[in-house]
């Protein structure tokens, strides 16, 4: 049994975000010693450290729980995890190509800047687009 400080160490999760966590109910409330401290267990800590993870890789706060949920039982749906991934794989992409229109957007707005303008060829544009 460890206490939170140990817990956020071991498992890379904030004592903030342990405690979110833990009353937004996407992690069970960990036990309670006699002077009232939370404290930890070893799957206590393994199942914030695979939230991490799956936060780390991007996936919302509820597909992440979703997920957690499905490790924890033990004869876990691997299609619907699957499943999950495939989706948030097509979301990455679609970010991805978000992103690189911003990235061409941004470019040949700045191409049209050049040193010592008064005015500001880039912010003049936008503000007529």
């Amino acid at each position: 049994m460890i206490a939170i400080g140990e817990a956020s160490k071991h498992s890379g999760v904030s004592i903030e975000t342990i405690r979110y966590y833990e009353r937004e109910g996407i992690v069970p409330k960990p036990g309670r010693a006699t002077n009232n401290r939370r404290f930890y267990t070893a799957d206590d800590v393994g199942r914030l450290h695979l939230l991490k993870r799956l936060r780390d890789l991007g996936f919302p706060l509820a597909e992440a729980k979703m997920l957690l949920d499905l490790s924890e039982n033990r004869a876990s749906d691997c299609e619907a995890v699957k499943e999950l991934a495939e989706v948030h794989i097509a979301n990455v992409e679609t970010k991805i190509a978000e992103l690189k229109k911003l990235e061409i957007a941004l470019k040949q707005l700045i191409s049209n800047c050049s040193r010592g303008n008064v005015d500001c060829p880039m912010l003049s544009r936008l503000r007529t687009e």
